[in-house]
């Protein structure tokens, strides 16, 4: 079969290569590819910034994005021919340690965990995968359109569940919300914002095309000024920054409100230094009970919230952030510099969608 493959570590590898079918085992279900998403993680991987091969390999399939229908299931997975799915990026280190013990290997902290197209796992980037049941997750036969949203909604489900168990600490009756960056994190965490029934407002800096649109249609706001002027207007309780900007997080943290919450989901490239006035940052964070928290990942409980994020959510809305499909023999245009008003490009694999 078919697969987008890389070497990681190797900059100019990515290629469409064949592969060796999956075998299900006694366990495993077979799927049959839908589509792929893809991400800034994938396109770090293919400039050989980072990226593991399976032991013993020397090319890795890409992909973590995916989305997919259960072609083969064992009797007593809990799966059936023809559900929807996708499969969880993550898996727990194999000693394990506290935290992937208990489900939590998003949480992992010894590093020996393993990802899907990422770290030592073949990714979803091919025609066929096969995966244990328990690490697919089922998603509403409607999404089989833009389900392959669904990796980057458990991340920001994830963000969310934090903001809201750091929010218990003391009384805390938030009503503004700044999500910074209209990418498919931005958009997705304000979905989620909305959805929970709060004033939602999106910085990015691009002032016209279809990201200011998505926003309107959301019932949010877009703004496109200088990120401290937006942020002293709104006085947010609670922001996500999804840009990765080391300048915006920064100033997302000095003006917020009193008592705010700002998660982190952005990652910033390392060597880009500021100046900043490091007595007064932490006098604010003090004076004002701030909390800043980075989150990334997902586990299974974030999955299950995602999947019925997007159940709940428009779908003619999900579809409008799916802004370029290619086939997979195009799927290098992927990782070309864009447009700036692409929100996702999906590679489709040949699986049937509907």
């Amino acid at each position: 079969m078919r697969a987008l493959t890389v070497v990681p570590g190797s900059a100019g590898s990515l290629a469409v290569t064949d592969v060796p079918d999956p075998e299900a085992g006694d366990t495993r279900l077979l799927v049959d590819a839908i589509a792929l998403g893809v991400c800034g993680t994938d396109r770090e991987i293919t400039a050989g910034e980072y990226g593991w091969p399976p032991e013993g390999r020397e090319r890795l399939v890409l992909g973590h994005e995916s989305l997919g229908r259960v072609g083969t299931a064992p009797p007593g997975s809990g799966f059936s021919p023809g559900d929807l799915v996708v499969g969880i990026v993550r898996h727990p280190d194999p000693v394990p340690c506290g935290a992937c013990a208990r489900g939590e290997w998003d949480m992992c902290r010894n590093g020996r965990y393993t990802e899907h197209g990422i770290k030592e796992v073949d990714g979803f980037g091919s025609e066929r995968w096969a995966i244990e049941p328990g690490h697919a997750v089922r998603l509403d036969p409607g999404l089989s359109g833009v389900g392959v949203l669904m990796e980057p909604t458990t991340v920001v489900a994830k963000a969310w569940e934090h903001i809201e168990r750091i929010s218990e600490r003391a009384w805390f009756d938030p009503r503004t919300v700044l999500v910074t960056g209209a990418g498919p994190i931005g958009l997705l965490a304000a979905l989620l914002g909305r959805q929970r029934g709060l004033d939602v407002h999106v910085l990015d800096r691009v002032t016209s095309g279809v990201k200011p649109q998505v926003v309107e249609a959301l019932g949010a706001t877009y703004h496109s000024g200088p990120v401290d002027e937006v942020t002293r207007a709104l006085l947010p309780e609670i922001v996500i920054e999804a840009t990765g900007a080391t300048q915006v997080a920064m100033e997302v943290i000095a003006t917020n409100a009193p008592a705010g919450i700002v998660c982190l989901t952005g990652v910033s490239p390392a060597g880009r230094r500021l100046v900043i006035d490091a007595g007064a940052f932490n006098r604010n964070l003090v004076l004002e009970n701030d909390v800043v928290f980075g989150s990334v990942n997902a586990n299974r409980r974030h999955y299950e919230q995602a999947a019925e994020a997007l159940a709940r959510a428009d779908t003619a809305w999900l579809e409008r952030l799916i802004t370029r499909r290619l086939p997979l023999e195009r799927a290098h245009e992927a990782f070309e510099p864009g447009d700036h008003d692409d929100i996702k490009v999906v590679i489709d694999l040949g699986g049937r969608i509907g």
